[in-house]
């Protein structure tokens, strides 16, 4: 989550097992009674999931009272996300609302179970366009039977516009809905067209891409060293033949839903753990009002000096992923708190992030010369809001404003019940035997793919994306829409090319080398591979993660042939890659990480681009015929995200909350229908 420093990656974790290092005896996940149910639905390339909360019931009740407050300040915020995503997304969420609660018709029809399969991608994705790829999916039902729908739940509450009969209604629905030329694509990112124009996420308005750049182009100062990021909580618009932004705030853009953002928020600043975290939110709710980013930097300024407090959110408009431009963020929110006894791996990160700096394999002139303000925690995610539900993050590194984080610091993330629900999930799948070259890599992926996943995460988030420095003059937006991207990779390869050095186990961090040749396999397995099965056939990567994870695997691949560093063989008919030589794949690692350290420090927008079209987009067509067959035959879906659990306060006599109990709820609907009627404001 954090547009230049942190992971926003939701990926094919192997099953894995806990192992040595990894919380076996202690309450929480790893206790978890073997009848769980972790899967709820599947549908389409989706699966719906569970995630515990373990230690929530140790928590103090003023401290269960709080991260109640913040939950219900997460969940307020969905319809922003819904219209951010595209202008009629709320439209048509509240249609198939309506004809889901109100059909009157027959819904054994083979057809009904094709409307609500669609209905829930548009649920997942917030919008109806793909939540990674960004491409607009269509109902696989005929337009017709969809009229039939909408005129088949009479009474119910539809958001026609004033005047508009139901025909009518219908009429400007479909081609929206059914029609693939018609706003094809969330965030375009072919750098050969207008990107604002080709894109339909909903954060311009009658503006082109030159309108746009010239509009910031004005109003930004290049010599300002502490700069707000420009457009982040705005929209650009068209006004009279002159562009403008409308902000996001109480009183502005939003206004509905921040309000209720704010209402839980101010309650949840009576309840705060001490007088920094109340401050903290005070600012977040001054910037609600006033929707002025000087106000959102004090608020940041505050939040990643907040060390001390168990209880952590994150709420705002913070990444900006689905900016075509890399300005405008979506809103999301995480609520979280502090994993106590698994925080001391990411506190010894912490405390040797000045020795990875300096010893990075990077030029000199492109390191940090101190390192600031490192904090690094593992989480236990209480309640997922807004682009963070239901596909969310594994880990945080925010903030993203640079400034703040050189004079300031940052704070990572890992969020370990998240990642340990999905390899639960996955264990009785037959992914890693079908993918795994030999009986080998497949238990070594076993025994140490889980403890190798959530060190290289928290590598990522904690030191990654903080470590070295944009030269004087540079705009961290100066690789444009290659930043994303070229960011994620950098940060993955920070970690990959320190998880294979002896500090690692100096420090105690992994048990042995065998654990980092583990992540080695994941990492050229997954981006050489099986990430292929996230793409439709004919299609090239988009999305900043897999584009990141391509680059950096393709190029190590590439380079590495001449020493035969990385085979790619064939058993059986079916392709692997297998890596030959560990030590030199790390120093291919190294050799990638300064190269994308320069252009990022130098903002080198021609080598971004050579280097990502080369390397991060383009598919073998033959290779993902094979895994998508291979894939297929597993009967799994490649993309993953959460239902969230209910908190329910428990009061006295006078109405004082007394206590807060939590409920793991089954039905994805149910609770899909309930946040569309509880938290419907705008």
């Amino acid at each position: 989550m954090s547009r230049s420093n942190v992971l926003f990656s939701i990926v094919l974790i192997m099953a894995a097992p806990l192992v040595p290092g990894c919380k076996k005896s202690e309450p929480g996940p790893a206790a978890a009674a073997p009848e769980f149910r972790w899967q709820v639905d599947q549908f389409a390339d989706l699966r719906i999931l569970r995630y515990q909360v373990p230690g929530v019931e140790a928590l103090t009740p003023s401290q269960k009272e709080l991260v109640y407050y913040l939950s219900e300040a997460a969940l307020c915020g969905r319809d922003i996300v819904f219209d951010q995503n595209y202008r009629h997304n709320l439209t048509i969420r509240k249609t198939l609302d309506a004809i889901v609660e109100g059909y009157k018709g027959d819904r054994t029809d083979p057809r009904w179970d094709k409307f609500m399969a669609y209905v829930k991608r548009v649920w997942f994705s917030n919008g109806i366009h793909h939540h990674y790829a960004t491409d607009k999916f269509l109902p696989e039902i005929e337009p017709d039977y969809f009229a039939g729908l909408v005129k088949g739940s009479e009474g119910a509450a539809f958001p026609a516009a004033a005047g508009q009969s139901l025909d009518e209604f219908i009429a400007f629905l479909q081609p929206i809905l059914f029609d693939p030329a018609v706003d094809a694509k969330k965030v375009s990112q072919d750098s050969s067209r207008d990107l604002v124009v080709q894109s339909a996420v909903n954060f311009y308005e009658g503006v082109t891409q030159a309108e746009v750049e010239r509009y910031y182009e004005k109003v930004i100062d290049p010599k300002d060293e502490t700069p707000v990021s420009y457009g982040l909580n705005t929209k650009v618009v068209k006004k009279d033949g002159r562009v403008a932004e409308i902000a996001a705030s109480i009183d502005g853009m939003y206004g509905p839903a921040i309000k209720e953002i704010v209402f839980w928020l101010e309650k949840a600043a009576g309840v705060a753990e001490n007088d920094r975290q109340k401050q903290v939110i005070e600012a977040l709710i001054k910037y609600y009002r006033t929707g002025d980013l000087n106000d959102f930097d004090e608020y940041n300024i505050l939040w990643v000096g907040d060390l001390d407090s168990r209880i952590d959110f994150v709420n705002g408009f913070i990444e900006v992923y689905n900016d075509p431009l890399g300005r405008k963020a979506t809103w999301e929110s995480l609520v979280n708190f502090k994993d106590l006894e698994a925080t001391k791996r990411a506190d010894l990160i912490s405390a040797n992030a000045q020795w990875f700096e300096d010893n990075s394999p990077v030029d000199p002139k492109f390191k940090k010369k101190e390192v600031k303000g490192v904090a690094a925690k593992v989480i236990t995610a209480a309640m997922l809001g807004g682009d963070c539900y239901p596909s969310t993050p594994i880990g945080i590194n925010l903030p993203n404003a640079n400034w703040i984080r050189v004079n300031h610091g940052s704070k990572s993330v890992t969020l370990e019940n998240i990642t340990y629900a999905y390899n639960q999930s996955s264990l009785a799948s037959g992914f890693g035997p079908e993918f795994t070259a030999s009986p080998e890599e497949l238990d070594r992926s076993r025994t140490y793919g889980g403890q190798a996943g959530n060190l290289h995460t928290d590598f990522h988030e904690v030191l990654g994306h903080g470590s070295g420095q944009l030269l004087p003059g540079v705009s961290s937006e100066a690789l444009k829409n290659y930043h994303s991207p070229v960011e994620e990779a950098r940060a993955d390869l920070f970690a990959l090319y320190y998880i294979m050095d002896p500090k690692i186990l100096e420090l105690g961090l992994l048990p042995n080398e065998d654990a980092a040749k583990a992540e080695y396999d994941a990492n050229i397995r997954n981006g050489l591979l099986t990430q292929m099965t996230r793409i439709q056939p004919g299609q090239t990567i988009e999305q900043a993660h897999m584009r990141s994870r391509a680059l950096v695997s393709q190029w190590v691949y590439e380079k590495g042939m001449p020493e035969n560093v990385i085979s790619r063989i064939e058993k059986d008919g079916k392709t692997y890659f297998v890596i030959n030589d560990y030590r030199k794949l790390r120093t291919l690692y190294g050799r990638l990480l300064a190269e994308i350290q320069r252009i990022t420090s130098e903002g080198d927008y021609e080598a971004a681009k050579n280097l990502v079209e080369a390397y991060g987009v383009k598919i073998d067509p033959e290779l993902h015929a094979e895994v998508l067959a291979r894939y297929a035959k597993l009967n799994l879906a490649p993309y993953a995200g959460f239902i969230n659990p209910v908190y329910t306060p428990v009061t006295d006599g006078s109405g004082k909350i007394v206590d807060v109990k939590i409920s793991l709820p089954e039905d994805y609907v149910a609770q899909m229908l309930e946040y569309g009627k509880k938290y419907g404001f705008l």
